[in-house]
């Protein structure tokens, strides 16, 4: 079977032109997996919306309630940075919703992918930096609750600090958070991360991986998780607009690789999420998040999963 992919055409509404999240990212993204014969439309797998009660296994019921109803405070607003709408609010439950369906793929195939997903600066009770609903958070609580795993990994290489993530897991000794991230950037405020690995502007590929196969290569055999949520955030890149790392396409390919054959080397299985990625040129974001597809379809194949 080919490697499962979760994409819903609710993921990219009506945006206003020339915001700074490019919201377009992901309708583009699952054009460029198509049109480079990666997948086809029937392939994709279309999630459902995630229940409110799911979503309150890590979220305040009244925020998620205000935001639902469009209620939130200005200065909320202002903290997420994106306009509300009735289409961004569903569209931000079926997001949720899709990296659910893909935790569920992942348990039961080993490896499965999002199209969207890692909205990791979502607090308890309100949002930041792009980030409305934490589903990372929310995934980790559900599998564990619901008893579908004993211990999970995050293993979040957004270039921003996972600091949602880290503060609704902080009291969830079996959902261990783990955070690379450029030290100097978003967020301001830190939060405390089971572990944290901040790393210094313009490293580039070859400092960049040592760092993550030694993290790997330690923190996997501690912890030897049922499952691993991987945030394969590009805005590492050297050309993203709110990066300060150096890594090229060829080191972000060589990254994501890198973190599948680990996990899956172990028989871990493991969910990509695309996390962060900035740019003016949308069609070239699309193909830099498309790299984590393609970097799972050349394991998915090569470990012969399908």
């Amino acid at each position: 079977m080919p490697l499962p992919l979760v994409y819903h055409e609710d993921y990219s509404p009506p945006f206003p032109a020339g915001h700074r999240f490019p919201m377009e990212k992901f309708r583009l993204l699952r054009d460029h997996l198509i049109a480079s014969g990666l997948t086809t439309d029937a392939q994709l797998q279309r999630p459902a919306l995630c229940p409110a009660d799911i979503l309150a296994l890590a979220h305040c019921p009244d925020y998620i309630a205000r935001y639902m109803a469009g209620e939130l405070a200005h200065e909320e607003q202002r903290r997420l940075g994106l306009p509300w709408s009735e289409a961004l609010a569903q569209r931000t439950v079926r997001a949720v919703g899709g990296s659910l369906l893909t935790a569920e793929l992942a348990l039961q195939h080993g490896l499965a992918c999002h199209l969207a997903g890692g909205t990791h600066h979502a607090h308890y009770d309100f949002p930041s930096g792009f980030c409305i609903f934490n589903d990372l958070a929310v995934i980790a609580r559900y599998l564990l609750e619901a008893g579908r795993v004993q211990r999970v990994l995050i293993f979040d290489c957004d270039v921003h600090q996972g600091d949602g993530t880290a503060r609704l897991l902080e009291n969830v000794p079996d959902a261990i958070t783990v955070s690379l991230h450029c030290a100097q950037n978003f967020p301001a405020r830190k939060a405390e991360s089971d572990w944290d690995i901040p790393l210094p502007r313009g490293m580039g590929d070859a400092d960049y991986l040592r760092v993550v196969d030694d993290t790997l290569n330690y923190l996997l055999p501690l912890y030897q998780p049922d499952l691993v949520l991987y945030d394969a955030g590009v805005d590492v890149h050297q050309d993203d607009a709110l990066g300060h790392l150096q890594l090229t396409d060829a080191g972000i390919a060589a990254r994501d690789e890198a973190v599948l054959q680990h996990c899956l080397g172990r028989d871990i299985p493991v969910l990509g999420v695309i996390g962060g990625g900035y740019a003016k040129d949308r069609a070239v974001l699309a193909r830099r998040h498309g790299i984590l597809h393609h970097s799972a379809h050349k394991v998915w194949n090569a470990l012969g999963l399908g």
